[in-house]
């Protein structure tokens, strides 16, 4: 399932974690510094915020996945 069809959402609390959803279940929360760069970097444009939301949460490809067996 692509991102396109199912987008990452994310919510920042007032202590300043950063819950991350996809498909309306929380996939991780990101705390301390790394969600104050995370907001820092999120909000400017869609396509860049999914890819920050899918780092975030270590679901992303690399590059050396294999393609079909």
């Amino acid at each position: 399932m692509s991102l396109e069809d199912n987008p990452f959402s994310y919510r920042v609390t007032k202590d300043g974690r950063v819950l991350v959803s996809r498909g309306g279940r929380l996939v991780v929360t990101v705390g301390g510094a790394r969600a104050e760069r995370l907001v820092a970097l999120l909000g400017e444009d869609d396509a860049q915020d999914q890819e920050l939301l899918a780092r975030a949460t270590g679901n992303y490809r690399r590059g050396n996945e294999r393609r079909g067996l």
